[in-house]
């Protein structure tokens, strides 16, 4: 899968958001090492913002699905293009990351910058750190 097709897995995502309080859908899509895809979209609730990102949304789909490490990230907004996750999604995406890790920041029309997950989250803390 290209990064095109990644993208096109999240804006799919995107349009099953479910979000009636801040009106901003996101999607995401997740590619693992073995090439396995998990999308997910932004859903909230009435008890506001404690709803869960696209990225969780995701990241639930691959745990629940066996798992893996990932390759490449895709994430769209329609209303900010080249969005970039949430400092809570950063957190959460860098415990299942490969070192080498792509972001695809999107626009409704495609990807519009690749960067390296690294540069985004360079210090995240891990299970290392509770030892």
């Amino acid at each position: 899968m290209n990064a095109r097709e990644l993208f096109k897995s999240a804006k799919a995502a995107m349009g099953r958001a479910y979000a009636p309080y801040s009106r901003f859908p996101v999607g995401a899509a997740l590619r693992t090492e073995t090439g396995a895809v998990h999308a997910g979209c932004n859903i909230e609730n009435a008890s506001y913002p404690e709803g869960w990102c696209a990225e969780t949304t995701a990241l639930g789909h691959m745990i629940m699905a066996g798992g893996g490490k990932v390759a490449e990230i895709a994430v769209v907004a329609e209303k900010m293009p080249k969005i970039m996750p949430c400092g809570g999604c950063r957190q959460r995406l860098s415990e299942f990351v490969t070192a080498d890790a792509k972001l695809h920041l999107c626009d409704l029309d495609g990807v519009v910058e690749t960067v390296p997950f690294s540069a985004v989250f360079p210090r995240a803390f891990g299970l290392e750190a509770n030892r």
